[in-house]
């Protein structure tokens, strides 16, 4: 069991108020805690970064914990490991012995493990006459008790840390390649505007970008990306209203009804107020509400996956559709196209259903914008396109059964 008294160092090795302090809170750990040993384990393995510890040290604690007999740390089986350092250097992989002896003083500096040396110097334990052990001089392990929550949360940190950066970036790459697209088409296409300019300026943030950059960098050239998609989105759009002037005005009600976000549902009726067209085609009389929302989800779960807080009802449907477009390469332009065409409802389960098959389509946003034309020229419906995805999903549910 531990003492209450603090222990110093055999020899010439110096006593310090760091191990003052890790062994101070070593005796105040709180009463009935038990850890899963190989659990802090694999916390610090993460949070090494801003426990403080290196891999190598890593190594020899990792042999340390597989001397202690039991899975759990807690004080009533005692925390004393009382290995030789040719043991240790045997189960740290043939690591030198004076490379285990620096990784064993990196761990006692970092507050790990604490000594616990004998009058001598030596690793053992004294056995009482029934074999149970009554001292044992070693390393303590009780840091490891003690500090368990604390190396959960540097894991749960550096766990969050790589969530947002490896989010940072996707968000890159998806405005790396709109943007070089969208400036590619429009060179293509001979659309006015200084795309000269713009490419330089795409280059000179892409060649910005570090090999390894940390969040805060990122969030700056996300910034820089998605200013430059934005003046790209409106040069386009100046350009398609300039061909296509009799869609100025359904353009500005679009613009309105998306304004208010409190209003989606709203969304065609304001276009059929609007007088965008004339006659309303079939395609954009079209409620979807005719198919149940569970029917929408089951032949296109792939959606759901993209949900923050699962797709409960069709205003989450619509704003999920509305953030996947980005991932599938569906431009502003032609997401806001099909939803004046469509309707914002048809268009997320159309864009879930491209969704779904997005391993076989080429350019979504091609495709969008081709559906979208045959909405517009009443040759569209969603219904079957629902249904073979539907079916799509049955055999794909068979063949996993079978």
């Amino acid at each position: 069991m531990e003492t209450g008294i603090a222990t110093t160092p055999f020899g010439r090795r110096p006593m310090s108020l760091a191990m003052l302090a890790a062994q101070k809170e070593s005796r105040e750990i709180p009463e009935g805690r038990v850890v899963e040993k190989w659990q802090v384990y694999r916390n610090l393995c993460e949070g090494k970064s801003i426990v403080g510890i290196g891999d190598r040290a890593l190594a020899v604690l990792n042999a340390l914990l597989s001397f202690y007999p039991d899975s759990e740390l807690r004080e009533e089986n005692g925390l004393i490991v009382f290995p030789s350092n040719a043991q240790l250097s045997l189960r740290a992989h043939g690591m030198p012995d004076a490379t285990v002896r620096r990784h064993l003083a990196a761990l006692v500096n970092c507050g790990l493990i604490i000594r616990r040396d004998s009058p001598n110097g030596k690793r053992y334990a004294r056995k009482s006459r029934g074999g149970d052990i009554e001292e044992a001089f070693g390393f303590s392990l009780a840091p490891l008790l003690a500090r368990a929550y604390e190396f959960e949360a540097a894991a749960e940190r550096v766990r969050a840390d790589n969530r947002a950066l490896r989010l940072m970036r996707e968000r890159i790459t998806l405005h790396r390649r709109d943007i070089h697209k969208l400036i590619e088409a429009a060179v293509e296409e001979d659309v006015p505007g200084d795309w000269g300019g713009l490419c330089r300026r795409f280059r000179a943030i892409v060649e910005g970008i570090p090999r390894r950059a940390c969040i805060a960098e990122l969030e700056l050239i996300v910034a820089d990306l998605a200013a430059l998609h934005e003046d790209v989105d409106k040069l386009l759009e100046i350009h398609m209203n300039s061909t296509n002037p009799s869609a100025n005005d359904s353009q500005n009600e679009r613009q309105q009804s998306e304004s208010n976000t409190d209003s989606i549902f709203e969304f065609e009726p304001a276009l059929e107020k609007s007088g965008a067209t004339a006659e309303p085609n079939p395609s954009e009389a079209e409620r979807p509400k005719g198919y149940p929302l569970g029917l929408v989800l089951k032949a296109c779960p792939e959606i759901i996956e993209y949900a923050v807080d699962g797709i409960a009802n069709w205003r989450d449907l619509m704003e999920t559709a509305a953030q996947v477009r980005g991932y599938l390469g569906v431009s502003p332009s032609a997401y806001g196209d099909a939803c004046l065409v469509m309707g914002r409802e048809t268009t997320s389960i159309v864009i879930a259903c491209i969704l779904q098959r997005a391993q076989h389509i080429n350019s979504a946003g091609g495709y969008l914008r081709v559906l979208t034309d045959k909405a517009r020229a009443g040759e569209f419906s969603v219904g079957p396109m629902l249904m073979a995805a539907l079916k799509a999903q049955g055999t794909a549910n068979a063949a996993r059964t079978g």
